[in-house]
């Protein structure tokens, strides 16, 4: 019994005298606080900090702002494209579409009797194939002819198959031996300048294109043995000369009108 008496009498114990003094002190408030540092927000309140836009205020942001504008000012004034929610302004009208609205239209008018200007005789479309019977041993062939096509006309050209197989040419169906492109509207225009005006009298002892290759219904076809009339061709880079069928489509219903149409649009056919 004596041994469990023995730790009641520690725990009941009492204070030593200093620390009585400290918690008597505390009571009575003449102590300073435990942690004499400064609370938390006594250093920087938050009316003491500085407010998001003291230090650059917005009169100066704005003005740099518009220093950027002003800068940016010159790129915007000289740029191509229009700004956004404005109409994109129409595309430069071929020369030779002119041509035909203003003097060949009314001329055509004249000359058949037509009542209505929807029955002149117009051009529709040109096409151009070349055909590259080398592709058969040398596949590559074909790849330069589609590239030197491509260049000429500014247009990719579409690879033609054999749709047939012919023994004696060494020829299977559904090999590649040509190419051919179709162009209408503004290129169409384009190239038929650049061919009258510029390729066809750069060709040796030019004398005419011949007036005798109409189809029957007002279409002409154009032969051409060299590529190399057209200036966009390096002669330098060319491989092998090689010529081209161009065919001009017209809603022309006779030849007549056809030639007629053609002539107008300067096409310079061979004087008898």
């Amino acid at each position: 019994m004596a041994d469990e008496k023995e730790p009641k009498e520690k725990k009941q114990a009492k204070p030593k005298p200093e620390a009585a003094a400290e918690s008597k002190a505390k009571a009575e408030g003449g102590a300073e606080p435990k942690a004499e540092a400064k609370p938390k927000g006594e250093g920087k309140s938050k009316g003491e900090g500085k407010p998001k836009g003291e230090g650059k205020p917005k009169g100066d942001a704005k003005g740099k702002a518009e220093g950027k504008k002003k800068k940016g000012g010159g790129k915007e004034a000289g740029a191509a494209g229009p700004a956004i929610g404005e109409a994109e302004p129409p595309a430069r009208v071929p020369r030779l579409r002119e041509h035909f609205e203003k003097n060949v239209l009314p001329e055509l008018m004249k000359r058949f009797s037509y009542k209505n200007p929807m029955q002149v005789p117009r051009l529709k479309k040109i096409v151009v194939n070349m055909g590259v019977g080398d592709a058969l041993v040398n596949i590559k062939v074909l790849d330069a002819a589609v590239g030197e096509m491509a260049t000429i006309t500014g247009q990719k050209p579409s690879i033609r198959k054999a749709k047939k197989s012919i023994a004696n040419f060494k020829l299977r169906a559904g090999q590649p031996i040509g190419c051919m492109v179709t162009l209408r509207g503004a290129r169409m225009y384009e190239f038929y300048d650049r061919l009258v005006n510029v390729a066809l009298p750069r060709i040796r002892d030019f004398r005419g294109v011949p007036s005798k290759s109409f189809d029957g219904q007002g279409n002409y076809t154009l032969g051409v043995t060299e590529q190399i009339i057209f200036p966009e061709i390096n002669y330098d880079k060319v491989e092998k000369i090689r010529g081209m069928d161009i065919t001009f489509v017209t809603s022309a219903e006779t030849d007549e009108e056809g030639q007629e149409l053609l002539r107008l649009m300067k096409m310079p056919f061979r004087q008898r």
